[in-house]
Protein backbone atom coordinates (compact mmCIF):
# COMPACT_ATOMS: atom_id res chain seq x y z
CA UNK A 1 0.00 0.00 0.00
CA UNK A 2 1.16 3.11 -1.24
CA UNK A 3 1.96 5.83 2.05
CA UNK A 4 -0.30 8.61 1.88
CA UNK A 5 1.97 11.10 2.67
CA UNK A 6 4.90 10.36 0.22
CA UNK A 7 4.68 11.22 -3.84
CA UNK A 8 5.46 14.09 -6.06
CA UNK A 9 4.25 17.49 -5.25
CA UNK A 10 2.56 18.80 -8.20
CA UNK A 11 2.86 23.37 -8.62
CA UNK A 12 0.76 25.21 -10.82
CA UNK A 13 0.53 28.87 -11.40
CA UNK A 14 -0.64 30.88 -9.39
CA UNK A 15 -4.70 31.27 -9.72
CA UNK A 16 -6.43 34.71 -8.61
CA UNK A 17 -8.44 32.88 -5.80
CA UNK A 18 -6.85 29.85 -5.54
CA UNK A 19 -5.38 28.00 -2.65
CA UNK A 20 -2.00 26.26 -1.46
CA UNK A 21 -2.57 23.27 0.87
CA UNK A 22 -0.94 20.67 1.71
CA UNK A 23 -0.25 17.72 4.35
CA UNK A 24 1.11 17.60 7.21
CA UNK A 25 1.99 14.39 9.29
CA UNK A 26 2.19 16.10 13.08
CA UNK A 27 1.55 19.21 14.88
CA UNK A 28 4.62 20.67 14.89
CA UNK A 29 5.07 20.66 11.53
CA UNK A 30 1.35 22.22 10.91
CA UNK A 31 2.02 24.88 13.54
CA UNK A 32 5.53 25.87 11.91
CA UNK A 33 3.61 26.06 8.53
CA UNK A 34 0.82 27.71 10.53
CA UNK A 35 3.37 30.71 11.99
CA UNK A 36 4.21 31.17 8.03
CA UNK A 37 1.07 32.51 7.60
CA UNK A 38 0.54 34.28 10.59
CA UNK A 39 4.24 35.80 10.04
CA UNK A 40 3.00 37.06 6.42
CA UNK A 41 -0.32 38.87 8.17
CA UNK A 42 -2.97 36.33 7.71
CA UNK A 43 -5.16 35.10 10.67
CA UNK A 44 -6.57 31.91 11.87
CA UNK A 45 -9.77 32.77 9.54
CA UNK A 46 -7.49 32.83 6.66
CA UNK A 47 -6.19 28.96 6.75
CA UNK A 48 -8.52 26.20 6.77
CA UNK A 49 -7.82 22.72 8.75
CA UNK A 50 -9.40 19.44 7.81
CA UNK A 51 -8.12 16.53 10.26
CA UNK A 52 -10.08 13.29 11.35
CA UNK A 53 -11.49 13.34 14.72
CA UNK A 54 -9.13 11.41 15.94
CA UNK A 55 -5.78 13.55 15.06
CA UNK A 56 -7.54 16.55 16.65
CA UNK A 57 -7.81 14.71 19.81
CA UNK A 58 -4.14 13.15 19.67
CA UNK A 59 -2.33 16.64 18.63
CA UNK A 60 -5.08 19.22 20.43
CA UNK A 61 -7.11 17.26 22.73
CA UNK A 62 -5.15 17.94 25.85
CA UNK A 63 -3.15 21.05 24.77
CA UNK A 64 -1.09 21.79 27.90
CA UNK A 65 0.64 24.33 25.11
CA UNK A 66 -1.00 26.97 24.12
CA UNK A 67 -1.27 28.27 20.57
CA UNK A 68 -3.57 29.52 17.98
CA UNK A 69 -3.33 26.69 15.92
CA UNK A 70 -4.47 24.90 18.94
CA UNK A 71 -7.40 27.11 19.40
CA UNK A 72 -8.68 26.63 15.67
CA UNK A 73 -7.94 23.21 15.59
CA UNK A 74 -10.52 22.96 18.84
CA UNK A 75 -12.85 25.43 17.62
CA UNK A 76 -16.22 24.07 18.25
CA UNK A 77 -14.91 21.05 20.44
CA UNK A 78 -18.01 20.28 23.22
CA UNK A 79 -20.19 22.69 21.66
CA UNK A 80 -22.28 20.33 19.39
CA UNK A 81 -20.50 20.76 16.71
CA UNK A 82 -21.62 17.56 15.20
CA UNK A 83 -24.53 18.18 12.81
CA UNK A 84 -26.57 16.04 10.10
CA UNK A 85 -26.82 16.26 6.60
CA UNK A 86 -28.83 19.11 5.88
CA UNK A 87 -27.88 22.46 4.62
CA UNK A 88 -29.96 24.00 6.80
CA UNK A 89 -27.81 22.19 9.61
CA UNK A 90 -25.16 23.30 8.13
CA UNK A 91 -25.18 26.52 7.97
CA UNK A 92 -26.82 26.72 11.46
CA UNK A 93 -23.73 24.93 12.80
CA UNK A 94 -21.31 26.94 11.59
CA UNK A 95 -23.30 30.31 13.07
CA UNK A 96 -23.31 28.61 16.30
CA UNK A 97 -19.72 27.81 16.18
CA UNK A 98 -17.91 30.29 13.91
CA UNK A 99 -15.59 28.48 11.33
CA UNK A 100 -15.87 24.50 12.45
CA UNK A 101 -18.11 22.00 11.82
CA UNK A 102 -17.50 18.45 12.37
CA UNK A 103 -19.00 15.68 10.01
CA UNK A 104 -20.71 12.83 11.85
CA UNK A 105 -19.52 9.65 9.76
CA UNK A 106 -17.39 10.76 8.12
CA UNK A 107 -15.29 11.41 11.67
CA UNK A 108 -13.70 14.63 10.28
CA UNK A 109 -13.55 18.10 11.49
CA UNK A 110 -13.03 21.05 9.42
CA UNK A 111 -12.64 24.71 10.39
CA UNK A 112 -11.59 28.19 8.70
CA UNK A 113 -13.04 29.09 5.03
CA UNK A 114 -13.69 25.43 3.53
CA UNK A 115 -16.04 24.86 6.46
CA UNK A 116 -18.17 27.79 4.85
CA UNK A 117 -17.71 26.65 1.08
CA UNK A 118 -18.55 22.54 2.58
CA UNK A 119 -21.95 24.53 4.30
CA UNK A 120 -22.73 26.21 0.72
CA UNK A 121 -22.11 22.47 -1.46
CA UNK A 122 -25.18 21.78 1.14
CA UNK A 123 -26.38 18.06 2.06
CA UNK A 124 -25.64 17.08 -1.78
CA UNK A 125 -21.67 17.76 -1.49
CA UNK A 126 -21.34 15.58 1.42
CA UNK A 127 -23.51 12.43 0.47
CA UNK A 128 -20.32 11.08 -1.93
CA UNK A 129 -18.76 10.84 1.47
CA UNK A 130 -15.22 13.48 2.20
CA UNK A 131 -13.68 13.36 -1.60
CA UNK A 132 -17.55 14.56 -2.60
CA UNK A 133 -17.47 17.32 -0.23
CA UNK A 134 -13.84 18.52 -1.22
CA UNK A 135 -14.21 18.45 -4.91
CA UNK A 136 -17.82 20.51 -4.25
CA UNK A 137 -15.78 22.97 -2.02
CA UNK A 138 -13.60 23.06 -5.23
CA UNK A 139 -10.45 21.44 -4.72
CA UNK A 140 -9.69 18.99 -7.69
CA UNK A 141 -10.68 15.02 -7.63
CA UNK A 142 -7.41 14.01 -8.09
CA UNK A 143 -6.21 16.14 -4.66
CA UNK A 144 -9.24 15.38 -2.70
CA UNK A 145 -8.59 11.84 -3.16
CA UNK A 146 -4.88 12.29 -1.85
CA UNK A 147 -6.07 14.70 1.47
CA UNK A 148 -8.53 11.86 1.85
CA UNK A 149 -6.42 9.52 2.15
CA UNK A 150 -4.07 11.59 4.42
CA UNK A 151 -6.44 12.08 6.77
CA UNK A 152 -7.35 8.48 7.28
CA UNK A 153 -3.75 8.78 8.13
CA UNK A 154 -3.50 10.35 10.43
CA UNK A 155 -2.79 13.65 8.77
CA UNK A 156 -3.48 17.23 8.99
CA UNK A 157 -4.45 18.72 5.99
CA UNK A 158 -3.89 22.74 6.37
CA UNK A 159 -4.60 25.36 3.34
CA UNK A 160 -5.07 29.13 2.31
CA UNK A 161 -6.07 31.15 -0.38
CA UNK A 162 -3.21 33.52 -1.27
CA UNK A 163 -3.67 36.94 -1.82
CA UNK A 164 -1.31 37.21 -4.32
CA UNK A 165 1.68 35.21 -6.78
CA UNK A 166 4.58 35.74 -4.25
CA UNK A 167 2.55 34.94 -0.79
CA UNK A 168 1.23 31.71 -3.14
CA UNK A 169 5.08 30.57 -3.91
CA UNK A 170 6.59 31.56 -0.45
CA UNK A 171 3.11 29.11 0.80
CA UNK A 172 4.32 26.42 -1.24
CA UNK A 173 8.11 26.51 -0.29
CA UNK A 174 6.93 27.23 3.61
CA UNK A 175 4.84 24.10 3.68
CA UNK A 176 7.20 21.71 1.88
CA UNK A 177 10.28 23.41 4.32
CA UNK A 178 8.10 22.15 6.74
CA UNK A 179 7.81 18.65 5.81
CA UNK A 180 4.24 18.96 3.85
CA UNK A 181 3.74 16.43 2.08
CA UNK A 182 1.00 16.82 -1.49
CA UNK A 183 1.21 20.60 -1.33
CA UNK A 184 -0.77 21.80 -4.29
CA UNK A 185 -1.49 25.12 -5.87
CA UNK A 186 -5.33 25.35 -7.19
Amino acid sequence: MKDAFTGDSDSYDYKEGGTTSGIFRDRNSAEKAYQSLHDRGYHKDDVHLMMSDDTRDTHFGDDSVHTELGDKAMEGAGVGSAIGGTAGAIIGAIAAIGTSVALPGLGLIIAGPLAAALAGAGAGGLTGGLVGALVGSGIPEEHAAEYEEGIKNGGIVMGVKPRNAEDSKYFEEQFKSNDADKVYRY
